[in-house]
């Protein structure tokens, strides 16, 4: 029988602001860590979603999308939400290339169906959000979700799907916006956030020990939250090109309330999102949430 508190616990996430934000706690052991040890390892979303679907971390931070993917072997925490509250992925173009302001989603719609657009992985919450919105067939590249600036700004592709930091420096890093996948979805489904990322745990654990695992995080979240400063600090490594205000901002639109607990609300948007999914065939199973409790 595997000793948990005795064995190294590989915590998967991404080297972005906000979930240093999240982890800061547990990397500077500002909470109580019930015994357990964690190594963190930083990489990006995209990878971390291959790296689940082998079931190689024990704990990891995956894309939504991904989760129709990786259920077999892992359970969703109830803390680490990333929600787009009203914003979300977002469409971008050069400044100048885009669509009058005035322009209808459905316009918006049939532009960028016509366009090659850079997407920052297929197993990412934003492409499959991208589908939902565009249906299964249009042109798109792979590109490294740091690079889609420059594939933008060279003529690489015509445009491109941001996420991260991009979201708040888009029109300063001379782009303009064309849709945000964010606003759309609130507006479609009623009032629901856009669910773009989670935590999940390995099943091959114990339950019991899941639950502890589960009230570390929260409580990690929980900490940041109220330490904010330094919580802050300890992301500005990870805040590429932000100055310690936009980082404050980005964090605060992805580490809220809803990253403490998903709540009725954070968990009927998951579902809505993942069967208006698998009803387009985009994913190849109805997903049945099981959540750590």
């Amino acid at each position: 029988m595997t000793d948990w508190k005795s064995t190294t616990l590989t915590l998967g996430h991404s080297p972005d602001p906000d979930d240093a934000f999240m982890f800061y706690a547990m990397a500077e052991e500002q909470i109580d860590m019930r015994g357990y040890k964690f190594q963190h390892i930083l990489q990006d979303i995209q990878t971390l979603n291959e790296r689940a679907t082998r079931g190689e971390l024990h704990i990891t931070a995956v894309s939504i999308h991904a989760l129709a993917y990786v259920l077999d072997k892992y359970a969703l925490l109830p803390s680490g939400a990333s929600m787009g509250d009203g914003y979300g992925p977002m469409f971008i173009v050069n400044a100048g290339k885009g669509l009058p302001s005035d322009a209808t989603d459905d316009e918006r719609k049939e532009w960028l169906r016509g366009q090659k657009i850079a997407i920052p992985g297929k197993m990412t919450s934003a492409f499959l959000a991208a589908q939902i919105f565009l249906g299964k067939d249009f042109e798109y590249a792979v590109v490294p979700f740091d690079e889609i600036f420059d594939a933008v700004r060279n003529g690489d592709v015509d445009a491109g799907l941001i996420i991260h930091e991009g979201q708040i420096t888009y029109a300063r890093d001379g782009f303009e916006l064309v849709l945000d996948l964010g606003v759309w979805w609130k507006a479609r489904t009623g009032g629901l956030p856009l669910p773009l990322g989670g935590n999940v745990v390995r099943k091959d654990i114990p339950p019991a020990v899941r639950k502890e695992l589960s009230d570390v995080l929260y409580e990690s979240i929980a900490y940041g939250l109220k330490h904010r400063a330094p919580a802050i600090t300890h992301s500005m490594q990870h805040a590429r090109g932000l100055d310690t205000a936009l980082a404050d901002e980005f964090i605060g639109m992805y580490v809220n309330d809803l990253t403490l607990d998903y709540g009725d609300r954070g968990r009927e948007a998951i579902r809505r999102f993942l069967a208006e999914a698998h009803e387009a065939g985009l994913i190849p199973h109805p997903v049945e949430l099981e959540f750590v409790e």
